[in-house]
């Protein structure tokens, strides 16, 4: 049977957030918790969570940082007066240092920022109000998922794309609210083919995401341009393939949070924040209030306003997946000064788009080979006999964009690109980069018997 490709995001059950509130449980009950105790609840969760380590002594050290953000989260779900608690999530395993290196980078406002703009013209919001502290009308509380304009929560891995996804997460914002129509696009394009100004899982900026999909008149879905996690080669096939298009990108005032809020009340924003407070990485639930710090190294996605018991707060959508967090989601602070809490009001932008979307694209044709030979489309050439360098012949292995193993016999889905023949099995990285972790599919290495000849 046909292997059917898994994303790199993983969208957890409701039994995941069960998990996560029952854990919080134990912290507050096993204040005198045991070793014994918590490496019973270690193994809890490595099962929970899928967590296989390559040999004893990486388990055993996993475990002495798991014990550690264990105390780490105690200590804080027994203070009385904080607004939000922690948990151990799919993070626990990793420290402070590990986490910030594989899921953070850095965010520069003039690094961000366009220097000079072909037309000379401010892309400030309201830039040209006579006074700039003076807020507009908006509603008391809004919530963009509640008006379908949020796709579901993603997941970065250990690629540092956070600017990707947020990014693509303002332009389904904005496209659903003009079009009616919400698409969950590709952040593998911007990845893969967005090189002017940002640099894949190395880092970006929101802004130059939206320029490359306005010189590119459009950007492709995620269906079709799967997330990898990883930095691959551009498809040029698929960079051609415009189902959303934006006309535009504009700024919010830098540490205005008047305007940004009038930004959020007519869609959802891309923003900056500091990621890297520690217990930003265990964050469970409530109102996030810090300590973190303003310098900008995470990019998220603002998708609504509210209040609880007189606290006003941004509701943010994160790139972390849904086993952080509120389902993947904080709720950060209002009114908490000028740059806001961890820097939220510093590094605002939104796309804009007045103008309908070009027709579907027709289907793709078959994958050219060489130049007698050809796939049928969304399958991958993999060379089946070579001699000196040269491939005399091609087999079709019918997964799009695949990895070709070197034996010249199999082919791997390109989110398990790793070929691990003797095992038929397809592997990838863990986000520690300790180990390996097998395609779940029992067909998931493809064999020649699985492949139609080009």
């Amino acid at each position: 049977m046909p292997m059917v490709l898994l994303p790199l995001f993983f969208r957890e059950t409701m039994a995941s957030h069960i998990f996560s509130l029952l854990l919080m449980f134990f912290f507050v009950t096993l204040v005198s918790a045991s070793s014994s105790d918590t490496s019973q609840l270690f193994r809890s969760w490595c099962d929970h969570h899928g967590k296989i380590y390559s040999s004893d002594e990486e388990r055993s050290y996993r475990l002495k940082v798991f014990q550690d953000n264990y105390d780490y989260v105690q200590r804080h779900n027994q203070m009385a007066n904080s607004p939000y608690t922690l948990s151990l999530n799919a993070f626990a395993d990793l420290t402070h240092q590990e986490f910030k290196a594989s899921h953070l980078g850095a965010l520069s406002s003039s690094f961000l920022r366009f220097k000079n703009h072909q037309d000379h013209q401010s892309r400030y919001h309201n830039d040209n109000d006579n006074d700039n502290n003076i807020l507009r009308q908006v509603p008391s509380s809004i919530d963009w998922r509640n008006e379908g304009a949020v796709t579901p929560v993603k997941n970065q891995g250990s690629c540092g794309a956070c600017w990707a996804f947020s990014a693509t997460g303002a332009i389904e914002g904005i496209n659903k609210i003009v079009t009616g129509t919400l698409e969950s696009l590709s952040e593998q394009e911007l990845v893969d083919c967005d090189k002017k100004y940002n640099s894949g899982c190395e880092g970006g900026l929101m802004d130059y995401a939206y320029q490359f999909v306005i010189d590119n008149h459009g950007i492709d879905t995620e269906s079709d341009y799967p997330f990898l996690a990883h930095d691959a080669a551009c498809n040029k096939n698929k960079m051609k393939r415009r189902v959303v298009t934006i006309d535009g990108y504009t700024d919010v005032l830098p540490s205005n949070e008047k305007k940004l809020l009038e930004a959020v009340a007519t869609q959802p924003v891309s923003v900056g924040i500091c990621g890297s407070a520690r217990a930003f990485q265990l964050y469970s639930q409530g109102i996030f209030t810090g300590p973190c710090s303003t310098a900008l190294d995470h990019a998220v996605l603002i998708v609504g306003y509210g209040s609880e018991n007189g606290v006003d707060y941004w509701i943010v959508k994160n790139s972390w997946g849904t086993s952080w967090g509120m389902n993947g989601y904080i709720h950060m602070v209002r009114n908490n000064g000028s740059q806001g809490i961890c820097g939220i009001n510093m590094l605002a932008s939104y796309p804009t788009k007045t103008t309908p979307n070009p027709p579907p694209p027709p289907p793709p044709g078959p994958t050219k080979c060489n130049l007698f030979t050809y796939c049928p489309a969304a399958e991958t050439c993999c060379c089946s006999w070579r001699v000196l360098g040269l491939c005399l012949s091609y087999k079709c292995c019918g997964l799009d964009s695949a990895v070709c193993c070197k034996d010249n016999s199999h082919c791997c889905p390109q989110d398990y690109p790793i070929c691990d023949i003797r095992n038929a099995q397809c592997l990838k990285r863990v986000s520690n980069g300790t180990t390996t972790m097998a395609y779940e599919n029992k067909d998931s290495i493809r064999r020649s018997r699985g492949w139609s000849s080009g």
